[in-house]
């Protein structure tokens, strides 16, 4: 039976902590020398409307490192939805490759994709969700302090994709999460009753952003207008003017805190270079762990027998 990875909130927590195992032995492996080619003559389509930097090249290189090959469709390719229905695309590919991986402005068109494919459908980001980004986030936390669920993570923000991801993370491994917003920003509301109803972890929202971040453990950070809301930016730059994380909010969070952020980053926006730049950003070991976690992720999916657990 195919297993699709499109939200945090359909893995169990075996299979979270599993999958933040197997990246680590992955990433270990591969600095001794070893090389994991579990997925020899295996295709993955990657399906892309809209750019990117890490998600292109993390994912072509772990197909690569694990023994198979990707195959880049732009937008113009595919015009999902626009030149064919996402059915179609779906159903098309399935007889070609052995996974999708799509990063998309509609969880919609995940969600179409992975019902209509009979191969393992992975979210690369969409609108609503980024899991491949907050597992690996959760990995280098995991590398970087002994026990997860003792941390206080604070996202400084937007409620958006990032958010939402953390919030199921939250729920799912029994962390402590809390979004600072300015009023109006808060996100989907179905994704925050679902993630407290169901979840072990605390999650709180707050408008605050010196109560919001006082002895937090992580800082993370996004920037404030994503792609596909070009025409609300100067709004946005004006509504989130006031929680731009500085030097004075990681003064104000726990000693020793540490500050995250997805990239790519507006310095002197969302965040000052003196933080991003400084001795506590760990925004490169995330960009490196997200090669790491989703090598795991495909492995996992495409039931590679070496990455069972």
């Amino acid at each position: 039976m195919k297993r699709d990875l499109l939200d945090i909130s359909q893995l169990s927590v075996d299979e979270a902590w599993g999958l933040l195992e197997l990246s680590a032995r992955l990433k270990r492996e591969r600095r001794e020398g070893n090389s994991h080619r579990w997925l020899e003559g295996a295709t993955l389509a990657m399906i892309f409307e809209k750019p990117s930097l890490r998600t292109r090249v993390t994912f072509e290189t772990g197909m690569f490192q694990l023994g198979g090959h990707a195959v880049y469709l732009t937008p113009g390719d595919i015009q999902l939805g626009e030149r064919e229905p996402v059915s179609d695309v779906a159903a098309n590919l399935s007889r070609w490759v052995d996974c999708i991986m799509a990063r998309t402005f509609t969880h919609v068109s995940i969600e179409s994709l992975a019902a209509n494919s009979t191969v393992p459908v992975i979210n690369a980001l969409s609108d609503l969700f980024h899991p491949c980004q907050v597992l690996a986030d959760c990995f280098t936390l995991s590398e970087l302090r002994e026990d997860l669920s003792r941390l206080r993570i604070v996202f400084v923000g937007d409620g958006n994709n990032m958010s939402h991801s953390w919030m199921n993370a939250a729920a799912l491994l029994g962390l402590d999460f809390t979004l600072v917003c300015p009023p109006g920003y808060e996100g989907d509301s179905g994704v925050l009753s679902r993630a407290r109803a169901c979840g072990k972890g605390r999650i709180e929202v707050t408008n605050d952003l010196a109560q919001g971040t006082r002895g937090a453990d992580v800082i993370y950070t996004d920037v404030w207008t994503s792609m596909g809301q070009e025409d609300e930016a100067e709004k946005r730059r004006r509504a989130f003017a006031p929680y731009q994380v500085t030097r004075k909010t990681m003064d104000n969070a726990a000693p020793g805190a540490l500050f995250m952020h997805c990239l790519p980053a507006h310095r002197g926006e969302e965040v000052s270079a003196e933080v991003i730049d400084g001795s506590n950003s760990i925004v490169l070991e995330q960009s490196e762990n997200r090669l790491h976690l989703q090598k795991a992720v495909i492995a996992w999916l495409l039931q590679a027998e070496e990455a069972r657990f």
